[in-house]
């Protein structure tokens, strides 16, 4: 791995490239309209798109694109060449400040749940100034939001850029009120964590599953599995190793703070994390991490697999979202911090936290699990519940006890009942508690960690509801603060709206084992939901208290959390539509021939022996496989039935053909697997004819 630290971010068009780069009065221009969020004068539009352009070709870019995350989950860009004609209608390399801002690519061919029609095809993406261009694949790529032309965002950048302006103005606001004037922003900063597998890519692609589907539909455990738990924190196998290098120079050259690279729980899974960052461009990132982790592997010879669940049998695979509150000044809110002012405010910000979550735990089970494949692990002895519950662990658990129930602290009886100062919260130590990785939602000294996201996820959606409800909680408070004239009287009040938080939302706070059965029992008296199939959870978009949250903050209208409920119905149904298609596909092509081959093999062999000298076995083996053949044929002509039946309510309502894709193709593919998972069990290696688990996920060491 070859790696100089002048290298770092040479491929981003940051703030310090851009000063080098752009004359200085335009450059303070840039960061005025930055700071006041204002809209960039043509000029110095001009002057950037200009540099911008130099510093792309200086690096061997011939063509830009804007690069933008529609709603089909992944990212998109139409390459534009800096090549034009001048004056004398001659070839010249130009880059306008109008480019730069805006394009227009065809927003009829992107999912828009209803925004748009097939004959509308104009939509616009517009330059967020906020993250940085960059270059990939000597492309200059240029972060933008994507909106329809009348105005309705057709992307998931464009909600999380609103969501972070309203996280902004509630938390300042807040902390203002607590005592702190000098504080005129706040940003959430995330860090995202990152799970995947490794396979060898010749093993991809004899597998027709892995190819469509991102995971098998058809495959048995293999003898050994992760039991020994030998492969977490392992030893990085050498041809991973060489990957991880190449991976690691690229992330770095594109300005991304990789940090973190190991062996996770399954065989062949792996994990990198980066350092935090503001979320904005954090989710940026991770979309080029995912991208780069792909494109990368395959000059390796090997093939990503970012699926949340490619292997039946073992781990799948997150998305660890690590949330927390940082002031301009570089004050962490989610901080305990050592100052009686400092603890009021976090106490006030934890409290909000804890209240926002309980009362939007459906809304956030939606963000958090928005593809089918996420159904298969959430909950699965790897993954924490359906069901979303906190862990402070054991000190803010006795902290917040404390609070609730201060007899018990002062030794007070209820008739005395003492509200406990604000000066006996003076320490509270940052590494208070241990980990519980069972848990949905971890506080760990200084930030959340969500553990429930979806690998193969964009982080948006999440993150945009944890910024909503985290202000919409901290407004209803400062509504109660604002108008206290003193500020003693600011921080006692503030207490005694925690105590009441906490009291109306304890049921959230669990510590114990997220995997236990009885925690579910549990958590179902306590009345929190339980929402088993995320197919479930889109109902919650159309809920009036959603549809008045994200209006209040101007985070989506009506009509656009419509659209994305549609997107969501539409997409789940088009996941199961295509892995039934596949597992029909590998049925009919290959694995009732296979059997069909097999069973002429044996009875061949059981006509020469004669049925009356034949081993038992072959006798046996016969039977079996005439009787798998006709479960087979049996129970695949029942999913291409209820497929069918799918397709066809598709065609009118995508919300009744989710759901009934839910209640049948799911069931369907189990039995068809389960047949074929027995014969690969009881076949020889040539007659299954695919690569096994067993070939799969050890072939890297």
């Amino acid at each position: 791995m070859e790696f100089d630290i002048a290298t770092f971010g040479c491929l981003v068009f940051d703030r310090a490239t851009m000063k080098k780069h752009l004359p200085y009065p335009a450059f303070q221009k840039w960061e005025d309209t930055i700071e006041r969020k204002t809209a960039l004068d043509r000029s110095t539009a001009d002057a950037i798109a200009h540099a911008m352009k130099e510093w792309a070709m200086a690096h061997g870019c011939t063509h830009y694109t804007h690069w933008f995350q529609p709603l089909n989950g992944t990212t998109a860009e139409k390459h534009e060449s800096f090549l034009d004609r001048d004056e004398h209608d001659a070839p010249i390399m130009r880059f306008s400040g109008k480019s730069l801002i805006k394009g227009e690519p065809d927003a009829s061919s992107f999912p828009s749940g209803g925004l748009r029609a097939t004959f509308e095809a104009r939509g616009y993406t517009y330059w967020d100034c906020t993250s940085p261009a960059f270059i990939q694949d000597n492309v200059l790529c240029i972060p933008t939001v994507f909106v329809a032309y009348t105005g309705e965002a057709l992307d998931r950048k464009s909600p999380l850029l609103r969501s972070i302006d309203a996280i902004d103005r509630s938390a300042t606001r807040m902390v203002n009120l607590l005592g702190d004037k000098q504080v005129h922003k706040v940003e959430p900063v995330v860090g995202l964590e990152q799970e995947y597998f490794l396979v060898d890519r010749d093993h991809y692609l004899k597998r027709l599953d892995l190819r469509l589907c991102g995971q098998t539909l058809f495959g048995r455990q293999a003898p050994k599995s992760q039991e020994l738990e030998d492969h977490y924190f392992g030893h990085i196998p050498a041809k991973v190793q060489a990957f991880m290098d190449d991976l690691n120079v690229a992330l770095w050259k594109l300005g991304i703070y990789a940090k973190t690279e190991h062996n996770e729980v399954a065989p062949n899974q792996f994990e990198l994390a980066p350092i935090y960052g503001p979320v904005n461009i954090a989710v940026d990132q991770n979309q080029l991490i995912m991208a780069e982790i792909q494109s990368i592997a395959r000059k390796h010879g090997l093939e990503a697999l970012l699926h949340e669940k490619p292997f039946k049998g073992i781990n799948g695979s997150g998305k660890h979202d690590n949330y927390s509150l940082v002031t301009d000044d570089g004050q962490n809110l989610f901080a305990p911090g050592e100052k009686p002012m400092e603890n009021i405010r976090f106490l006030v910000f934890l409290s909000c936290f804890i209240a926002a979550v309980d009362e939007y735990a459906p809304l956030l089970r939606m963000a958090a699990s928005t593809s089918a494949g996420n159904d298969l692990r959430l909950g699965a002895d790897e993954a924490p519940p359906a069901v979303i519950s906190i862990y402070l662990g054991s000190y803010l658990d006795q902290l917040l006890h404390g609070l609730l129930h201060p007899e018990d602290a002062h030794g007070s009886t209820k008739e005395n009942h003492v509200v406990p100062p604000v000066s006996t919260l003076a320490y509270i130590p940052r590494d208070n508690t241990d980990r519980n990785r069972t848990s949905p939602m971890a506080f760990t000294g200084n930030k959340f960690e969500f553990r429930m996201l979806g690998s193969s996820m964009s982080a948006s959606e999440v993150n945009t509801v944890l910024n909503t409800i985290l202000a919409k909680k901290l407004d209803d408070v400062a509504i109660q603060l604002e108008g206290i004239k003193y500020i003693d009287q600011v921080r006692s009040k503030a207490l005694t709206i925690c105590i009441d938080l906490i009291k109306t939302h304890q049921r959230i706070l669990f510590s114990g084992d997220g995997y236990s059965d009885q925690w579910i029992k549990q958590a179902e008296k306590r009345g929190l939901p339980h929402i088993r199939t995320v197919v479930d959870s889109y109902a919650i978009l159309q809920d009036d208290s959603t549809i008045d949250l994200f209006e209040q903050y101007h985070i989506y209208t009506r009509k656009e959390l419509e659209s994305r409920q549609d997107v969501l119905y539409s997409q789940y149904e088009k996941t199961l539509e295509i892995e039934s298609r596949t597992a029909l596909h590998m049925i009919t092509r290959h694995f009732l021939p296979s059997m069909v081959e097999s069973l002429g093999k044996h009875g061949s062999a059981l006509h020469v022996i004669g049925t009356t000298n034949a081993p038992h076995y072959l006798s046996t083996r016969v039977k079996q496989l005439g009787q798998w053949i006709d479960d087979l044929h049996e129970k695949s002509e029942k999913l291409r039935i209820d497929l069918k039946a799918v397709m066809e309510q598709s065609k009118s309502d995508h919300r009744k053909a989710a759901l009934l894709a839910r209640s049948t193709l799911v069931d369907d593919l189990t039995n068809v697997r389960m047949i074929v998972d027995e014969y690969e069990k009881n076949s020889s290696s040539e007659d299954y004819g695919l690569p096994t688990y067993d070939d799969i996920l050890f072939a890297l060491d």
